[in-house]
């Protein structure tokens, strides 16, 4: 749902695209590979086109990973069918793609267009779960009984045939209306299950609101958007997969897992201690999941509260591993073992934990190509997200710096996240827009009124002061 919505005029992202070193197309070896690759009709595979799956992606999205099916069983436990985009058919004997891929690590996203990670001819064509076309995938079948409990696991090449492609707000509005299409009308019903599982496990979600910029014309709109709850159903089937991956390479000793260290007790001591300063309960027994599950975001005080949450989940990572266990296999949000998996056209590890699942789990030897790449990676995608987090954060601040630079001295309403000394980081009301404050005694979670000092789009700057304290 889009909460918040201003305009920019026509704005130049080419000199962040310079900034980035990001690529501006694709060598003509890999183009040519690409094309050819995209030729290969993939017959020898196990059909599996009568299951009716259906994709859920942002209306303008064509690289699409993941379909999904999901049935309920005799016994009122659930199966899940999950279809996903099989790289490895395409690249395998395309050493330009390989290369080029390696120097990309994953698709980088921009308000003026994204940096893929594959020609698009692939990612937006021949290996995309685009509907009414067979397509190659790797298929999981996951079976949960009625407590959430994963029983059984499955994963295999097919040929799919996704029946329709669905957007979260299309798919919200449907399932509101009692309308949901029928391979996903178990959604609500699996996600909720799901994520009170992983709650009993100890798991964080943080559901943020998050700034995005859309297209407007000749412009460009800066919104805020709180998550719909099928983004949060739909997420806790990548999650349940990829657990299930994580949970083959383990019981088999290889493999490349998505890590994060578990909240220290001193961070939820913090956090517990910020709670109390922001008069929000945190009632006996409750995990920090828990509590933060029962937050509206979109109160001042609940969002100063997630903003620290995030603090405590640092230390994402990769780790790869062949032979010895690694010593800490969990992913501190998850509260499980867990890895990239489920989307192989944007993100370069996933392709290569896609075949070690494969073959561990269908008993053949993990490729040669794919195990030699295991303790690579963990570099490659850390310099990459840096990367796609730095391209997100600058077209952000490039476009509040364009809104804002003709009203430096115009005040506003705004809301404290985070404080640091005599700085803070604010959301204001109206326009959406997260930046710096500075002032004294600024109050957690609290409501103060700002006044913009700074809009400077050349450095993608802006800074706000305290004008007076709310009571």
């Amino acid at each position: 749902m889009a909460l918040r919505r201003i305009r920019a005029a026509r704005i130049d992202f080419s000199g962040l695209r310079r900034e980035l070193d990001l690529p501006t197309g694709f060598p003509d070896a890999a183009d040519r590979e690409a094309e050819a690759a995209a030729k290969d009709p993939h017959d020898d595979r196990e059909d599996r086109t009568a299951l009716e799956f259906v994709t859920i992606d942002p209306p303008t999205s064509k690289d699409l990973d993941q379909a999904l099916l999901l049935e309920e069983r005799p016994d009122k436990s659930y199966r899940v069918y999950y279809a996903i985009a099989d790289v490895a058919a395409f690249t395998a004997n395309a050493p330009a793609i390989e290369q080029e891929s390696w120097r990309r690590g994953q698709t980088v996203y921009l308000p003026d267009g994204k940096v893929p990670l594959h020609p698009a001819v692939l990612s937006e064509g021949a290996a995309s779960l685009l509907p009414d076309q067979d397509r190659p995938a790797v298929l999981w079948t996951i079976d949960i009984d009625q407590s959430g409990t994963t029983t059984a696991v499955d994963v295999r090449r097919a040929t799919v045939r996704s029946r329709a492609k669905l957007s979260y707000e299309q798919v919200q509005r449907d399932v509101d209306a009692g309308q949901a299409h029928a391979s996903i009308r178990l959604l609500p019903e699996i996600g909720r299950l799901l994520t009170g599982k992983g709650l009993e496990r100890g798991a964080i979600n943080l559901p943020m609101p998050e700034q995005e910029i859309e297209p407007d014309g000749d412009g460009w709109r800066l919104a805020i958007r709180g998550p719909v709850p099928v983004e949060e159903y739909n997420a806790q089937i990548s999650l349940l997969t990829g657990m299930a991956a994580a949970q083959i390479m383990l019981e088999h000793g290889i493999g490349l897992l998505r890590t994060m260290p578990p909240p220290e007790e001193e961070a939820v001591r913090r956090l517990r201690l910020a709670a109390k300063a922001l008069r929000l309960d945190w009632p006996e027994g409750q995990g920090p999941g828990e509590v933060i599950a029962a937050l509206d975001p979109m109160d001042p005080r609940a969002a100063a509260l997630i903003d620290q949450a995030a603090e405590m989940m640092r230390g994402a990572g990769y780790t790869p591993f062949d032979g010895a266990r690694p010593e800490q296999p969990l992913h501190g949000a998850v509260a499980a073992p867990y890895a990239h998996v489920t989307a192989p056209l944007r993100r370069l590890a996933d392709r290569y934990v896609t075949e070690v699942c494969l073959a561990l789990h269908n008993g053949t030897e993990v490729p040669g190509w794919a195990r030699e790449a295991l303790p690579r990676l963990p570099e490659v995608m850390s310099r990459t997200d840096r990367v796609a987090n730095a391209a997100e954060r600058g077209a952000i601040d490039l476009v509040e710096a364009v809104l804002l630079e003709h009203r430096i001295g115009e005040e506003f309403d705004a809301a404290v996240l985070d404080v640091e000394k005599h700085r803070a980081d604010i959301a204001l009301d109206e326009p959406a827009v997260r930046a710096r404050c500075e002032g004294d005694g600024l109050p957690l979670g609290e409501r103060i009124r700002v006044i913009l000092t700074a809009a400077d789009p050349a450095s993608r700057k802006v800074l706000f002061s305290t004008v007076r304290l709310e009571s």
